[in-house]
């Protein structure tokens, strides 16, 4: 289960990536280390640690 902080991270970032009219390919919770990844567009992958803290890859 993603944290109050990841949660609304994910929201907000998804909105962003979809403002820039770029499809959304995967949101995952990761079991092991309890991050979100998001996939989009060609190349833009996202991990959204337990803090809320975003990191692009």
């Amino acid at each position: 289960m993603p944290t109050e902080k990841q949660a609304v991270k994910c929201f907000i970032i998804c909105q962003r990536i979809t403002q820039m009219y770029l499809p959304i390919s995967l949101v995952r919770l990761d079991e092991r280390s309890n991050d979100i990844f998001i996939l989009a567009g060609e190349d833009i992958q996202v991990l959204i640690d337990r803090n809320g803290e975003v990191k692009i890859l």
